[in-house]
C-alpha cells in the first residue's frame, strides 16, 4: 500500500474542502483509542470544527497540513507542522496530529508522513522539531524508526478518549538545513 500513497501539502482552500475526509480519519483514530486531544464520543461536528480551524491556521501561514492519499484518492492519514512559534524560536516547529486511519496502518503510511514532515520542515527553514505522544503507544516505535530522539515522559499528562490517564513522552529531531 505504501507505494500507492501520495503525500500532499494542502493549502487553506484544499484543507477546507477536505475537512469531511480529514474528520473521518480523526474520528476513526479517536474511536480506536488515540489520545489526540479529543474525548469519546467524538461528534462529526467537533471533528469538522477542528479541521476548519486548522484550515484557517494554514491560511494564516501558521501551520502546514499534509495528507496521505491512497490510490483511490481517499485521505488515509495526515500530519501537521505548526510553524508559528515565539520570536526567539524561528528555527523550531511542532509536529501535531499524526493520524493514520486504522484500515491503512501497518503499510508505512505513518513513516511516509514523518519523512514528508522532515522535508517540509527543511523547506520552511525549520531545524528543530518537537512532538509528544502517548507513552508506550505504537507511535513511539514509528518516531524511533523515523530518527526521533526521546527526551522524557510525564506521567498522567493527558487523558485517553475513554477518560483514563495516560503518560506523554516528548521527542525532538534536529534537522540539517538545506
Amino acid at each position: 500500500m505504501s507505494e500507492a500513497i501520495t503525500i500532499r501539502r494542502l493549502n487553506a482552500e484544499q484543507a477546507q474542502a477536505c475537512a469531511p475526509a480529514l474528520a473521518e480519519v480523526l474520528i476513526d483514530c479517536v474511536e480506536g483509542g488515540a489520545s489526540v486531544s479529543f474525548m469519546l464520543p467524538i461528534s462529526r461536528e467537533t471533528a469538522l470544527a477542528f479541521w476548519h480551524a486548522v484550515a484557517q491556521d494554514v491560511g494564516r501561514g501558521e501551520r502546514i497540513l499534509l495528507a496521505a492519499v491512497d490510490a483511490q484518492q481517499r485521505i488515509v492519514g495526515t500530519a501537521q507542522l505548526v510553524t508559528a512559534q515565539p520570536e526567539n524560536q524561528p528555527h523550531r516547529a511542532d509536529v501535531a496530529k499524526v493520524l493514520v486511519h486504522r484500515a491503512a496502518r501497518g503499510h508505512g503510511v505513518g513513516l511516509r508522513l514523518m519523512l514528508a514532515i522532515d522535508e517540509t520542515a527543511r523547506e520552511a527553514g525549520k531545524t528543530v522539531l518537537v512532538l509528544d505522544t502517548v507513552t508506550g503507544g505504537a507511535a513511539e516505535r514509528l518516531y524511533a524508526r523515523a530518527g526521533w530522539e526521546r527526551v522524557g515522559a510525564v506521567p498522567n499528562y493527558a487523558l485517553m478518549p475513554d477518560g483514563t490517564f495516560c503518560g506523554t513522552t516528548f521527542y525532538h529531531k534536529q534537522l540539517a538545513s538545506n
